[in-house]
């Protein structure tokens, strides 16, 4: 007996599908991305085409065409009189360089590609002649991008020109430009703990000096402590991811972004992540820290799909002056084919971030069901956005847990791993960007990792050793 999908759950799951001409092969496109992201699972009855074709609003031929491209391509078989049916796919986790084959990966905290993306790279490749026209050596960015990217800015309320953007290949690359450019070596840095360890780790890097400051997903900043660090510390900058914060999901409230304000008002560099800051799905979106003069980061990395390697800064002219002067030690630019692919992209993000979305708050819903039901005595909370839950445990059993359910195919990194200087051993981040299936596999393996830790039976596997985003 197949599994089904309705035309209604596919048409949902699909998103903005329709990106390319002609219109069967970009249907073909988003299906077959479903399939390899396990989102439609191996052996599912696909709709009929007349019903699928009533539904997307296209005609039965673009439908029947799209199922004998999928045909072709082996994502799906059928049979006279019994519809067409999804093969079997690889699975998330073999795409990464530590999962094995058969896993669920839970150490990347990134959704699965926006489905008509497919179908935007076809386009911009039919543009490929215009592309090659030019040198490909550009530290700044194409004007046409970073056009896009003000617009954006100034549409969210933050009035910005091109001149206020410098173009870098992906969030990643933006951080440590910044942190290159900007501080000199013993400088001393604010940052959450948790965060996210590849800032913290591109911040060392730079020789910066690291005072923690505390954030929770209940309690928010300690206000109180990050107050205290700046008078006694006099950092030159302060790193910070004021809305759904990784891996905390928390977003800052008025009177904690009026304490950043405060440091940035004793000549403090504020920094801000916002790699994950429209990816909302809860009620209410938060409060953006929406100062002119903070540094602000971005990329598609979240929000469209990792492997799209475009990110930017957005800043005051003078320090995309300075930035601009001292990237070509670190790189030549960013690739010309993303850029234009990302300048299409941005003009879509009306249509993009809903999709997002309702896929995030379908992975959301089902980890906080699975884990309640399975582990009732963790502490899991509740977001309205981000990629990831900071999920508590009754013991600082953080790395057994990790190295059992590796063991057993489910791949995690330990509470630790997030943190600066040391702590969070009752902490695991658990995102929830992976299909619900890969959800619930994982909760279960989890569950029984949990007791036999609780049982004092030493899980066994190699150490963790994390490909984080």
């Amino acid at each position: 007996m197949h599994s089904r999908i309705s035309a209604r759950a596919l048409d949902v799951a699909l998103g903005g599908w329709r990106t390319r001409e002609p219109a069967y092969e970009a249907l073909a496109d988003g299906i077959r991305l479903l399939c390899l992201d396990n989102r439609i699972a191996a052996r599912t009855l696909l709709p009929a085409e007349r019903v699928l074709a009533e539904t997307l609003g296209v005609s039965r031929t673009t439908v029947a065409s799209a199922y004998a491209s999928l045909r072709a391509s082996g994502h799906i078989d059928s049979v006279r009189g019994s519809g067409s049916v999804t093969t079997a796919q690889p699975v998330r986790g073999e795409g990464t360089v530590f999962a094995a084959p058969g896993s669920v990966d839970l150490q990347q905290a990134s959704p699965s590609a926006w489905p008509g993306l497919a179908g935007v790279i076809a386009e911009t490749a039919a543009d490929a002649a215009t592309l090659v026209s030019r040198t490909g050596y550009d530290t700044l960015g194409s004007r046409r991008l970073r056009a896009a990217i003000a617009d954006r800015y100034t549409a969210r309320g933050l009035p910005t020109t091109v001149e206020q953007v410098l173009v870098t290949a992906g969030a990643q690359s933006a951080i440590h430009l910044v942190a290159e450019v900007l501080l000199a070596r013993g400088d001393r840095v604010l940052i959450e703990t948790p965060t996210y360890p590849h800032a913290a780790e591109a911040l060392r890097e730079a020789g910066a000096r690291l005072v923690a400051v505390p954030v929770t997903t209940d309690g928010g900043w300690d206000v109180d402590r990050l107050r205290e660090a700046a008078r006694r510390t006099r950092p030159a900058m302060a790193y910070l991811m004021p809305t759904f914060q990784n891996p905390t999901g928390r977003s800052m409230d008025e009177a904690e972004q009026n304490a950043v304000r405060a440091v940035a008002a004793s000549g403090c560099a504020i920094v801000v992540d916002e790699t994950t800051a429209e990816l909302h799905f809860g009620d209410g979106m938060p409060l953006a820290l929406a100062d002119a003069e903070v540094v602000r980061l971005g990329s598609l990395g979240k929000t469209v799909w990792g492997g799209l390697r475009v990110g930017w800064v957005r800043a005051q002219p003078e320090i995309i002056r300075r930035l601009h002067a001292g990237r070509p030690a670190r790189d030549l630019g960013t690739p010309e084919f993303e850029q234009a692919v990302a300048t299409r992209l941005l003009a879509r993000m009306p249509e993009i971030l809903p999709q997002r979305g309702e896929l995030l708050s379908a992975g959301h819903d089902t980890l906080i069901g699975a884990l309640r039901r399975a582990l009732p005595e963790w502490h899991v909370p509740h977001v309205a956005g981000g990629v990831s839950l900071w999920v508590g445990l009754p013991a600082p059993l953080s790395a057994p847990v990790v190295l059992g359910a590796r063991a057993a195919g489910v791949y995690l990194s330990p509470g630790p791993r997030f943190a600066v200087g040391g702590g969070h051993e009752n902490r695991l981040r658990i995102p929830f960007t992976a299909p619900p299936p890969a959800l619930e596999r994982a909760v279960a393996v989890l569950a029984d990792v949990w007791s036999q830790v609780n049982a004092g039976i030493a899980p066994s596997g190699p150490p963790p050793v994390d490909a984080l985003v």
